[in-house]
């Protein structure tokens, strides 16, 4: 696993041979932040059920000012610190252990504010619909905030969470990509990969 694109593009990341971390293969992320590279500079990036950190390390090597990294798992968390340091990131990320709910509404009550978030939970756990509903009571989003969440290719998302309204959806195998903008803007478009 590497980094794919920006100041880092190339460098080896620390993996981790747990069963249960699912990280991004990197031509899904690769697809993902070729989409959304007029997003990424200098913005506030939120990567929620981080695991190795690899979606928020790639958003900081092509320019995000910042990424907070969050998951539940210590040893995930401690392989997502190690590869900041790695990558001479430390001062630009944030992990944060614990349950990501419970972590967004300390978030929320300390005022932070993220132009993008990634929402990568485990499969078949009804993780995303539950991070999605948090995170469209606008509490945490910017101005104009882009909200992906990745889920397998048999589950479904609503179109609508709150003020998020799903734009566009992505597929690449067995991986779906869904991108949420705030409800009063950009208009819908329907995409697809494979």
């Amino acid at each position: 696993m590497r980094i794919i694109g920006g100041v880092k593009g190339g460098r080896r990341l620390v993996e981790w041979d747990n069963p249960g971390i699912r990280p991004m293969r990197d031509f899904v992320r690769g697809a993902l932040f070729n989409i959304m590279s007029d997003f990424i500079p200098d913005a506030a990036f939120l990567d929620l059920y981080c695991g190795t950190g690899s979606v928020g390390l790639e958003a900081l090597s092509r320019g995000a000012r910042s990424c907070t990294f969050v998951d539940r798992s210590p040893e995930a968390c401690g392989i997502a610190r190690r590869n900041l340091d790695a990558l001479d990131f430390l001062s630009a990320g944030e992990v944060v252990e614990g349950e990501c709910l419970e972590v967004l509404d300390r978030l929320a009550r300390v005022g932070r504010r993220f132009d993008l978030a990634f929402v990568g939970p485990p499969y078949h756990q009804g993780l995303a619909p539950k991070t999605l509903d948090r995170l469209a009571d606008g509490r945490l989003l910017a101005d104009d905030p882009v909200v992906i969440t990745e889920i397998h290719e048999l589950e479904s998302l609503a179109s609508r969470f709150g003020c998020l309204e799903l734009v566009d959806r992505r597929r690449y195998g067995d991986n779906q990509l869904l991108f949420y903008r705030l409800s009063s803007g950009v208009p819908q478009e329907e995409g697809s990969s494979s």
